[in-house]
């Protein structure tokens, strides 16, 4: 039961990342041309990481 709970709201921060850099993408290639970057791809992936943990922990 706690391991379904956990991969769920894994898969939801993932979702949320996901959505949060879909949102900033603008904003990110306005930055990018002032040589800032923003960290999002790497919440993602990390979002990801936590998401496909939690699945393996099933099998």
């Amino acid at each position: 039961m706690t391991t379904d709970l956990r991969r769920a709201t894994a898969f939801v921060c993932y979702q949320i990342a996901v959505l949060i850099g879909i949102v900033a993408l603008p904003f990110a290639l306005l930055t990018r041309q002032f040589g800032l970057t923003l960290p999002i791809g790497r919440v993602i992936d990390t979002a990801a990481q936590t998401y496909e943990q939690t699945t393996d922990q099933d099998e």
